[in-house]
């Protein structure tokens, strides 16, 4: 399973923001493959190994900075979210509604993650229910990484307080994972 850049490359600038006195050894309790994609040049448009380039990544920082809570996992994602939904961009999502924010995850989602899939079970004017599916190497970490990065990307369109679920985890085998978001 692969990880496009685009995604991965808001870990640097999280822990560093985050922990700035401790990147390093983040850095360093990563295996030489994780290490490589994060002291090379960190492509946006390439597309990495989604175990090297954010499992790996991500439970180190839970560990050491989060002591081994999936808390750090739904902290990065919504720090992605804000680094990524910048711009132009941001200015769409704030006038957009959460129901178009939603409506829109499923064709981000496939220009970050491959294979995978998402699609909306239901939404109404105060939430929605997503599927991912297809997504070969599911990790809790992971799966809370994607509901950090929706529940930002709520905010960013004006919902106060969302709240995000995973409902159901395919991390914990069931046959897809259901995340469900209320505002």
């Amino acid at each position: 399973m692969q990880i496009k850049g685009t995604a991965v490359a808001s870990i640097v600038p999280f822990i560093q923001k985050k922990f700035p006195d401790r990147y390093y050894e983040w850095l360093q309790a990563l295996t030489p493959k994780s290490r490589g994609i994060f002291e090379g040049v960190l492509l946006a448009s390439s597309w990495y190994p989604l175990q090297e380039a954010l499992i790996e990544p991500t439970e180190k920082m839970c560990e050491l900075f989060f002591g081994g809570s999936d808390q750090g996992a739904w902290a990065g994602g919504e720090f992605s979210a804000e680094h990524g939904l910048k711009g132009v961009l941001k200015f769409f999502i704030k006038a957009g509604s959460p129901q178009f924010i939603i409506k829109r995850a499923t064709a981000i989602f496939t220009s970050y993650y491959r294979p995978g899939k998402i699609e909306v079970l239901d939404t109404s004017a105060s939430h929605a229910r997503l599927k991912i599916s297809e997504f070969t190497e599911c990790n809790t970490l992971i799966e809370c990484r994607i509901a950090g990065w929706m529940r930002q990307a709520l905010r960013i369109c004006g919902c106060s307080d969302p709240d995000v679920q995973i409902e159901q985890s395919a991390a914990s085998g069931a046959d897809h994972t259901i995340i469900a978001c209320s505002w």
